[in-house]
């Protein structure tokens, strides 16, 4: 197998670096990447992040093998009908089993498809029949971009389906190399293999977290959390309260108003006094949940009122999951990382952890983000660290970082579990990846134009997709997808 220090001739450039660079600057790139380091990389997940990553380390010249639990690409954009009852869910559960897809049947996304593409392969319209024109699209026209992806970049071939990863592990002391242990699902075998560096994308959108309720124990309802929503009919004629009123939260209330007696959506910014939404009749924005009694009652808080309620369902988020990790707290060196209060701990930059890179990297932990760009940009400097185009600064040098960036959100309030929240810098952190890879910064056009759109969702919240006025924007990227043609 191929050494870390292996030396081979790389006869391409990287894919994107190719597209977006000066032809002065591409032979520049070229001489340099004669040289460079070739590795053989373990990927573990084929969602939009492991398809990056393969493209851009097989692009600088490694030897991507990705491992995906799935039959097919895709990842959380995979939709599944979802019909497991209660307890199935639970031994589910217990033998380690997690529904992957969080996609509801009327989900459409809340980023335009020309923000959401990759930085130089376009999210046009689907041309087959059936397709969605939309410029905010359902769930099923990602995943035929991302499957359309898969296919122009000839990925397929480096991908093992139906295959799970059971366990990372050093395989030496000198942690430069890992041992993967696998299970196909098809053959119902396990087996072990070693790679020179592992790339995380298994995604943060299947485990789900749950709002603490006092009282919800013995509360007589049913709980379950967005994750496994995908069609309002079960909640027909019954009083829902929605935990969250975010993109998920607000979605599904809309949704499931339709044929629900009485929809409450709990927000923690709403006021205590209970707001009618406007073009509903029985759809109520409430104050925070406080508790749930055993009579059925849930109470809000600040004075809110109460009503009784025949189902909790959680908009809560997810929380990082990555049980093929081993076990472990920061004092312990057998720890990869910890996940304390959904913050990733540590990691340089969201990506690195310090005294492990560059073996080991996570694609695609941020959110607020555009996150397909984001995942370029991050896989191709992991890339091009892992070849030594790109140096990282020494483990001393990470760590203060790390250590950097925690006080700035401690200065700042800024609660642990949105450590990896880049709401507000997230292109800051896009230009800073560009300029360690030799991209040009992530154009103006799609900058505003994301801006723009969460103005306007704010102001419009029931329309937003399908009444915009930044055509100018449209028109500016149109022009600048044509190099990409």
């Amino acid at each position: 197998m191929a050494s870390i220090c292996h030396v081979r001739w790389i006869p391409f450039l990287p894919s994107s670096l190719c597209s977006r660079t000066s032809s002065v600057g591409k032979e520049i790139a070229r001489n340099i990447i004669m040289a460079l380091r070739s590795v053989r990389v373990a990927i573990i997940g084929a969602g939009a992040a492991g398809l990056a990553a393969a493209r851009e380390l097989r692009g600088e010249g490694h030897v991507p093998v990705v491992f995906e639990q799935a039959a097919g690409v895709g990842g959380t954009w995979i939709y599944d009908d979802d019909d497991a009852d209660e307890e199935e869910e639970e031994e589910e559960e217990e033998e380690g089993h997690h529904h992957h897809s969080s996609m509801y049947a009327s989900l459409r996304t809340n980023l335009p498809r020309e923000v959401m593409g990759f930085l130089d392969f376009p999210f046009y319209s689907s041309a087959i029949i059936n397709g969605d024109p939309r410029r905010f699209p359902c769930h099923e026209e990602v995943l035929r971009y991302i499957q359309e992806f898969a296919r122009r970049f000839d990925l397929y071939g480096l991908i093992r389906f139906r295959t799970k990863v059971l366990l990372l592990n050093h395989l030496n002391k000198h942690k430069q190399q890992w041992i993967v242990r696998c299970r196909n699902e098809e053959e119902e075998e396990e087996y072990e293999e070693e790679f020179d560096a592992v790339v995380v994308c298994n995604g943060h959108y299947a485990e789900p977290r749950l709002a603490h309720i006092p009282g919800v124990d013995s509360w007589p309802g049913k709980q379950i959390h967005s994750h496994r929503y995908r069609v309002p009919d079960p909640f027909l004629n019954q009083v829902v309260v929605i935990i969250g009123a975010k993109n998920s939260g607000g979605d599904i209330s809309r949704d499931i108003a339709g044929v629900a007696k009485e929809v409450h959506m709990a927000d923690r910014a709403a006021p205590a006094a209970r707001k009618l939404l406007p073009g509903y009749h029985n759809l109520w924005l409430r104050s925070m949940v406080e508790r749930a009694d055993q009579d059925g009652t849930v109470v809000f808080r600040n004075g809110g009122g109460s009503v009784k309620a025949d189902v909790i369902m959680h908009c809560t988020g997810y929380k990082y999951r990555f049980p093929f990790l081993l076990p472990g707290n920061d004092k312990d060196d057998s720890a990869v990382v910890t996940v304390d209060d959904n913050r990733v701990h540590p990691l340089y930059k969201h990506v690195f952890p310090p005294r492990l890179a560059p073996t080991l990297s996570f694609i695609g932990l941020p959110f607020k983000v555009i996150p397909f760009p984001l995942f370029q940009l991050q896989s191709n400097w992991v890339a091009g660290v892992l070849s030594g185009r790109i140096q990282l600064p020494s483990e001393h040098q990470m760590m203060q970082d790390v250590t950097d960036l925690y006080s700035e959100l401690e200065a700042m309030g800024w609660p642990k579990r949105h450590t990896h929240c880049l709401k507000y810098n997230q292109f800051e952190y896009d230009d800073w990846l560009a300029d360690q890879c030799g991209y040009s910064k992530v154009e103006d056009w799609r900058k505003h134009m994301y801006d723009a759109v969460s103005e306007k969702k704010k102001l419009c919240p029931e329309t937003y997709r399908d009444e915009w006025d930044d055509h100018h924007l449209l028109q500016q990227a149109n022009q600048d997808f044509q190099k990409y043609l």
